[in-house]
């Protein structure tokens, strides 16, 4: 087994305290680095997006009730794994969303968009690349449709 190494770059602070189910397209997020970090956003503010990787600080997986399950715990879905959903309590509680830059000042780039909760921990943020990150038409369940409503 490799070892794995993963450093905090820096944390969410977001308006958001609990997890919520839905209505994060207008939730408007800080990605604040450690101070150490913030060269590295130079040029971030050329892109419109980033995709950010964050820790999921407050998940727990449990196999016994999170390795299948109703996405949401909703009636209407069907019973699939934990790979086939977006769920956070998973055996790598790691997040990873695409969102739109706000602003850029210092070591924060602030966002619009970002399902993460305050005080989340921030692994990584990348530039949203259409070449890599796009799929034109992917395929996905009739139910992801109907769960995603008013997630946006």
């Amino acid at each position: 087994m490799a070892i794995l190494r993963l450093e905090e770059i820096g944390t969410v602070r977001s308006p958001v305290k609990e997890p919520i189910e839905s209505g994060w397209a207008n939730v408007v997020s800080d990605l604040v680095l450690e101070p150490r970090f913030a060269r590295g956003l130079n040029g971030i503010d050329d892109f419109s997006h980033v995709q950010v990787v964050f820790l999921m600080h407050q998940a727990f997986f449990d196999p016994n009730t999170d390795l299948v399950t109703r996405p949401d715990s909703r009636r209407d879905m069907p019973d699939v794994g934990i790979f086939a959903q977006r769920a956070r309590h998973r055996p790598n509680p790691i997040g990873t969303s695409a969102v739109r830059i706000e602003a850029v000042k210092g070591n924060i780039v602030t966002v619009r968009g970002l399902d993460a909760i305050d005080g989340t921990p921030l692994l990584d943020i990348k530039p949203y690349f259409p070449a890599f990150d796009r799929i034109e038409r992917p395929v996905v369940p009739a139910w992801v449709d109907r769960l995603m409503q008013g997630y946006f």
